[in-house]
């Protein structure tokens, strides 16, 4: 079985991310590529002891990028949108800070 540190790689913290944390109770991670979404759900709940009701999950294909006649790749990585029960917690990033 894997870790949930393994399966949500790190929060992605955007200024459109805040606003749908705020609204919608939807927070957004980088999850290892080949993470599905009841592995995902699982991690989020037991990494912030929160009850999860929806996740989505979108593959972002890396861009070509050039540096004058050499072509390079970025690389593929997945993003989960997590939805939170209502009634729950809200989830600080940092707490201790």
């Amino acid at each position: 079985m894997k870790s949930p540190y393994t399966i949500i790689l790190r929060p992605l913290l955007t200024e459109k991310n805040s606003l749908a944390k705020d609204r919608f109770r939807t927070l957004a991670f980088q999850v290892a590529c080949d993470a599905n979404k009841i592995e995902v759900a699982k991690a989020v709940e037991s990494i912030f002891k929160t009850r999860v009701e929806k996740v989505r999950i979108v593959n972002i294909l890396g861009k070509v990028k050039r540096v004058g006649r050499y072509e390079g790749k970025r690389a593929d990585w997945k993003k989960a949108y997590v939805k939170i029960k209502a009634g729950q917690k809200p989830i600080e990033y940092f707490e201790g800070l």
